[in-house]
């Protein structure tokens, strides 16, 4: 759901005069509650008072007891008091007549207007029968109260108006503040756009409420330089080594062309422009496997595989190969490590670590293969060899395409088989990592014991060596 500032700030209105609504209504209904009560109340023990002075003091104390309240009385909170014969004809007090609608049977309290003089005013009023048939009323206005009542409805009003205003000079100040946000990261992508993969969203220090937004951004920022660079590395290392066996090939053919050679000179030129075709169609294929790994379409294949026998299998193979050179391989497995995953990109994982490892070790050296269960359940392949070893600044270059060190140089390769470890480790959501071997090298190929539910990541930065091969 998308909200807008308008919408936010008409949700924070419309919260706000709730919040009110329930504040005012109970108060608003215990006010008048109290005050009729209270009222009446009041009107019922003064109407006692002078009761019992009429039974202890007659009709003349009475009437003193009137006079005396008429002229001690506030005029912000008029009182008013009627004494009246039996014929209804007024003794004393300070109405000048009985109010004609108010009934002679019961004692009230009776809500009613009553005149005073020129004016027509609203009063609550309660009245009783005295010995001899003395009528007495007794009453209050309700202009105090009701003045009272306009003040708290003002105050509610203004208490709306304040709400409404704050509400839409908040909607106007989020509103600019993201709007200068957005203006600030639109002039970083722009510059982006135009080319500057260098330029980034300056964090501010402390909470800012953007900074785990700026600092997304960022990484996402960086993430797609180092793409785009890696593309560019890749475009640039294809046609580096691309142009070499294309350059041969071309010399060759053009060589036959024109020489005309013996038949056996034309196909030893042949078996080497075959050779050459190889080794491009081994980058194109070494590519489209890595570009298979990455978009993830293999991992629908995972199934379940022992990971002890596919390293064992892979020393197995490259047995014959370490004996020509004079190196020991050993394998140790202790039993079935099984893991979901997919057999195939595994071998091939496991393999180029060992023929890694098999180009650089030296004569009578040892190569050594372990597949263990660590304590987190994953299962750790590692490949060591006590060969020459790399500098730690080249360790985090090595699974870069085609990345190849100056020791490298010399053997054969496109410096595409680690990059092709790391990848098939982020798959299977492991970890590539390369260490020191003291001396040598460690190579760990790293698979959970699970297959991970939601997106692979490569959950360490691959320790890189400076040896790397097709």
């Amino acid at each position: 759901m998308r909200l807008s500032v308008s919408t936010l700030a008409f949700n924070y209105v419309a919260l706000s005069f709730v919040v009110l609504a329930v504040m005012a209504t109970p108060i608003w209904y215990a006010w008048r509650e109290l005050i009729d009560e209270g009222r009446t109340q009041i009107l019922v023990a003064d109407m006692r008072r002078l009761t019992n002075v009429f039974n202890q003091r007659g009709k003349d104390g009475l009437i003193a007891a009137i006079e005396s309240r008429i002229g001690e009385q506030p005029a912000e909170d008029e009182k008013y008091y009627l004494l009246a014969d039996p014929a209804l004809v007024p003794i004393v007090g300070n109405l000048p007549v009985w109010p004609s609608e108010l009934p002679l049977t019961g004692t009230g309290p009776l809500t009613m207007e009553i005149r005073q003089g020129n004016q027509l005013l609203r009063a609550v009023l309660v009245r009783t029968t005295l010995d001899g048939g003395y009528q007495l009323l007794v009453g209050r206005n309700t202009a105090y109260h009701q003045r009272l009542e306009q003040l708290f409805m003002f105050d509610l009003a203004a208490a709306t108006g304040v709400i409404l205003l704050l509400g839409a000079l908040s909607g106007l100040m989020i509103r600019r503040a993201l709007l200068s946000e957005v203006h600030r990261i639109n002039l970083t992508t722009s510059a982006i756009v135009k080319g500057d993969l260098s330029r980034r969203l300056s964090v501010r220090s402390g909470n800012h409420e953007l900074n785990m937004l700026e600092q997304t951004v960022n990484r996402m920022l960086d993430q797609i330089e180092q793409l785009i660079q890696g593309v560019r590395n890749v475009s640039n290392a294809i046609a580096h080594d691309l142009r070499t066996p294309l350059s041969e090939l071309r010399f060759g053919l053009e060589n036959l062309s024109r020489t005309r050679p013996a038949p056996d000179h034309t196909f030893a030129e042949i078996d080497t422009a075959v050779a050459d075709v190889d080794r491009v169609i081994a980058i194109f294929n070494a590519l489209l496997r890595l570009a298979e790994i990455d978009t993830g379409a293999r991992r629908s294949g995972f199934v379940q595989v022992d990971l002890a026998k596919v390293a064992g299998d892979a020393a197995e193979f490259y047995q014959p190969v370490a004996e020509l050179k004079g190196v020991t391989l050993t394998c140790n497995r202790p039993g079935e490590l099984i893991v979901p995953g997919d057999p195939l990109l595994l071998a091939q994982a496991i393999s180029n670590l060992i023929d890694n490892a098999l180009k650089f070790v030296p004569e009578k050296g040892v190569v050594s293969i372990t597949a263990i269960q660590e304590a987190d359940l994953a299962i750790a392949v590692t490949v060591a060899d006590d060969g020459p070893g790399i500098a730690d600044e080249e360790k985090s270059k090595v699974t870069e395409r085609f990345y190849r060190s100056d020791a490298s140089r010399g053997t054969p390769g496109v410096g595409l088989g680690l990059s092709l470890v790391a990848a098939v480790a982020k798959l299977h959501g492991g970890i590539f990592a390369l260490t020191d071997n003291a001396p040598g090298l460690r190579a760990t190929l790293t698979v959970p014991h699970a297959a991970s539910p939601h997106v692979f990541t490569l959950r360490s930065t691959a320790q890189a060596s400076g040896r790397s091969e097709s």
